[in-house]
């Protein structure tokens, strides 16, 4: 019988102190791609739950960008921010702006709450986008690639007329020359 009594004074000390959890869940902002030329971001949206996956509203919430490399700053120009959640749990990390540097990198967030304590990372992009927000490169626009298309088959049908008009061309005579010029390539925004 003592045994069994120990037994059950240790189980129920050991029920006592497991902590509750807290949760922290990425509502907005996993795996955005953000335009460097615009220094506009998708800005982080967080919520804290609690061991029951509801809501913990009070609850401070502290976002960190990398100190180097691709990141960016919050509205103040600080690294860091400090928020608290709303009624719903949630946590927005505003006025996030990317910096020039292209790469993917991490934003740390923490959050706590009555002593507990939760943490998530959560993946961004800084790319440099068009104005379509397509990733601009130094390849060949869609525009010039058209404009090729056309001039070429232009001049494959010139070169086609030229040698099957029927006769009547005289035979001695020089088929017309066609010249196609290639244009200078451009990148840029959509006109």
């Amino acid at each position: 019988m003592r045994v069994l009594s120990l037994f059950l004074a240790l189980w129920m000390t050991a029920a006592a102190q497991v902590a509750p959890m807290l949760n922290l869940v990425v509502v907005e902002g996993e795996g955005a791609v953000n335009n460097v030329r615009q220094r506009t971001a998708r800005e982080p949206v967080v919520q804290v739950q609690d061991e029951n996956h509801k809501p913990v509203a009070g609850a401070i919430v502290v976002f960190t960008l990398p100190s180097n490399g691709a990141g960016g700053v919050f509205a103040n120009g600080a690294k860091t921010l400090t928020m608290t959640t709303d009624n719903q749990g949630q946590a927005v990390a505003r006025g996030l702006k990317p910096n020039g540097i292209k790469g993917q990198y991490q934003i740390r967030v923490n959050a706590s709450h009555n002593g507990q304590t939760a943490s998530v990372s959560i993946t961004q992009t800084n790319a440099i986008l068009s104005a379509s927000g397509a990733a601009a490169g130094g390849g060949i626009s869609g525009k010039l690639i058209a404009v090729l298309a056309v001039v070429g088959a232009a001049a494959a049908g010139g070169a086609y007329y030229a040698t099957h008009n029927g006769g009547n061309t005289p035979a001695t005579a020089a088929p017309p020359s066609v010249t196609i010029t290639a244009g200078t390539g451009a990148v840029g925004p959509p006109r």
